[in-house]
C-alpha cells in the first residue's frame, strides 16, 4: 500500500510489474467470465486500440481550435453514428466520456430548453427501467422525475407516459434497449406522444446504438427506435460498448442545432479569455477520440455485422439453456444482447444462485424488483456458453439442496436490499457503507457481509455476532417476499 511519495523514482519495469499485481482480484474478462463492464475482443485488437490511443495520448480535446486532429476524429465518428441512427446532414452533437455524461447532458439541455419556454419547475417522464444515470441527472440539475410504469412486456406503458406528460414536462425518455431486461421501449408510440405534446423525446441507446443497426442488417425485425421516428429529438450511444472502442467514448446526437445550443456552455467575460465548452468535461483525452475513430475503421460494416451475428447466436443459446433449467425463466422478450432471468421456484433463491456462480469464477450482476440475475452478452461469450450453462445447472441443484445458502453471503445482502420496505433506510445504509469506503484508511467493500446492511437497522449485529431482533425480523420479511415473488 502506497502511503507516501517515493523519495526516488523507481525503474519503469518494477512499476509495471507491480501494476500487474494490482489486478489479480479483478474479474477474468479476457476469459469471458464477466457479463457487463467490459467489451473485450482479443489481445491483438486490444493492442491495436492501445497503439491508436497512444498516438494521441497527450492531445487534449479541451480546445477544438488547437488539436484540430481531434475535431476531425469527432466529426467522422459522429457522421458514421448519424448514418447508423438514420439521421441526416442537419444532425449535430459531441463525443463524451461515457453513457452517464451523455445522459446528464440531455437532462441539462432539455432543462435549459424548457427554461427558454418559461418552464420553471421542470419535469421529465422516464420509464421505471430507465438507467440510473437519469436519476443522477435529475438530482444534479433539479429536474423532477415522473416515473412511468411498465406494460406486460416490460417495455414502458405508453398510455401511462401520455397521462404523465404535462405543461412542465421538458423531455420524455425511451430506451433501446433498457438495461435490466433488454427490452426496447415502444419508441414509435412515445414519438407520437412527444409530437402531440410538443415535448422532446430522447432515446437512450447507450447499449444498443452500435448493435441494433447491425442486428437489423442481419434481417431481424426490430421496432423503430432511432431518428426514423418523428419526435425523436436526440440519441445517446456508447462507442466503447458494442462499437468496441477504448473507454471512454460515447456520443450524443441531436436532430436540431437549435436544441443542441442549449447544451453548450459559454462564458464571454472570463479573464482567461472567452470560453466555450460543448459538454461536461473540460480536458478530454485525445486518445479516446483516436481509438474510437480507429475502431470504426478497423471493424467496418462487415466486421460489426459479424460481431452482431456471433453476439446474437450466443444470446439465443444462453437464453434457451437458461429456460431449460427447471425453476428459471427469462424476463420479458429481449430483442438484443441483454437478458435477465428469475426463479419461479421458492426453493431456488436466485441471489444464492448468483453466489454459487461467482464461486465458480463468473462475475454475476444482480437485479431487484423482481429479483434476478443479468447478462450482457458479447461475441466473445460464444466460446463459454456451454460452460456457463453447465455451471448454472450445477449451481441450481446445489442451492436447492442447501436452502441455508440464501441466508449468507451476497444472497443475504441483496435479499435485504431488495425486500426491505423502508427504502430510505436502505439508502442511508448503502450511502454510509459506500461513502465510508472512500476514507483513505478504509478497506474494500465486502457485499458478502450481510451485517453491513442488515445489522445497521438497529446496531444489534456486526461481523461475527449473532443476529439481533431487528435483523431477524428483516430476514423473515425478506424470505416472505422472495417466496411470494417466486410464486408469481
Amino acid at each position: 500500500m502506497l502511503t507516501n511519495l517515493p523519495k526516488e523514482g523507481r525503474p519503469f519495469e518494477d512499476v509495471l510489474a507491480e501494476l500487474d499485481g494490482f489486478g489479480e482480484d479483478d474479474p477474468a474478462y479476457k476469459e469471458a467470465k464477466t457479463w457487463s463492464l467490459v467489451y473485450y475482443r482479443d489481445a491483438d485488437y486490444t493492442a491495436f486500440l492501445e497503439e491508436a490511443y497512444g498516438k494521441y495520448f497527450s492531445a487534449n480535446g479541451l480546445n477544438p481550435t488547437a488539436f484540430k486532429s481531434l475535431k476531425r476524429f469527432e466529426r467522422d465518428v459522429l457522421r458514421v453514428s448519424a448514418e447508423l441512427f438514420n439521421g441526416n446532414d442537419d444532425a449535430c452533437g459531441v463525443m463524451t466520456s461515457g453513457g452517464t455524461e451523455s445522459c446528464l447532458l440531455a437532462v441539462k439541455t432539455y432543462r435549459d430548453l424548457g427554461r427558454s419556454r418559461g418552464i420553471r419547475r421542470p419535469e421529465m417522464v422516464i420509464p421505471e427501467t430507465a438507467h440510473v444515470a437519469w436519476d443522477k441527472g435529475a438530482e444534479y440539475f433539479g429536474v423532477r422525475i415522473r416515473r412511468a410504469p411498465l406494460a406486460a412486456d416490460y417495455g414502458v406503458d405508453p398510455e401511462a407516459v401520455r397521462r404523465l406528460v404535462n405543461r412542465r414536462t421538458v423531455m420524455i425518455l425511451g430506451s433501446a434497449p433498457e438495461y435490466p431486461h433488454g427490452v426496447i421501449d415502444p419508441i414509435g408510440r412515445l414519438g407520437e406522444i412527444a409530437v402531440a405534446a410538443g415535448v422532446p423525446l430522447h432515446v437512450d441507446a447507450c447499449v444498443g446504438g452500435y448493435l441494433l443497426p447491425f442486428i437489423e442488417r442481419l434481417g431481424a425485425v426490430l421496432p423503430p427506435w432511432d431518428f426514423r421516428v418523428p419526435g425523436v429529438s436526440s440519441i445517446s450511444a456508447d462507442i466503447h460498448k458494442y462499437g468496441f472502442a477504448a473507454k471512454g467514448a460515447s456520443c450524443i446526437l441531436y436532430r436540431s442545432l437549435e436544441t443542441f445550443k442549449h447544451q453548450v456552455f459559454v462564458n464571454q467575460d472570463w479573464p482567461g479569455g472567452v470560453f466555450a465548452s460543448p459538454a461536461l468535461l473540460g480536458t478530454r483525452p485525445g486518445g479516446a477520440y483516436a481509438a474510437a475513430w480507429a475502431a470504426l475503421q478497423a471493424n467496418g460494416e462487415d466486421g460489426y455485422v459479424e460481431l452482431a451475428r456471433r453476439t446474437m447466436d450466443a444470446t439465443a443459446r444462453l437464453m434457451a439453456g437458461v429456460s431449460a433449467i427447471p425453476g428459471l425463466e427469462i424476463i420479458g422478450k429481449p430483442k438484443a444482447s441483454l437478458f435477465s432471468f428469475r426463479s419461479t421456484d421458492p426453493a431456488l433463491n436466485v441471489f444464492a444462485l448468483g453466489d454459487e456462480m461467482e464461486r465458480k469464477g463468473w462475475h454475476i450482476d444482480r437485479l431487484q424488483r423482481p429479483d434476478a440475475l443479468h447478462a450482457m452478452v458479447t461475441a466473445s461469450h460464444g466460446r463459454v456458453v456451454d460452460a456457463y450453462l453447465a455451471d448454472l445447472a450445477a449451481a441450481a441443484a446445489r442451492v436447492r439442496a442447501h436452502p441455508e445458502l440464501a441466508e449468507s453471503g451476497q444472497a443475504a445482502t441483496y435479499g435485504m436490499i431488495s425486500h426491505i420496505p423502508l427504502r430510505g433506510m436502505v439508502r442511508k445504509q448503502v450511502l454510509d457503507m459506500f461513502a465510508s469506503s472512500y476514507r483513505l484508511s478504509a478497506g474494500e467493500i465486502d457485499l458478502s457481509d450481510g451485517a453491513a446492511l442488515g445489522g445497521g437497522t438497529g446496531g444489534e449485529a456486526g461481523p461475527g455476532s449473532k443476529p439481533g431482533v431487528v435483523q431477524r425480523l428483516v430476514s423473515w420479511y425478506v424470505k416472505r417476499g422472495q417466496a411470494r415473488d417466486a410464486r408469481g
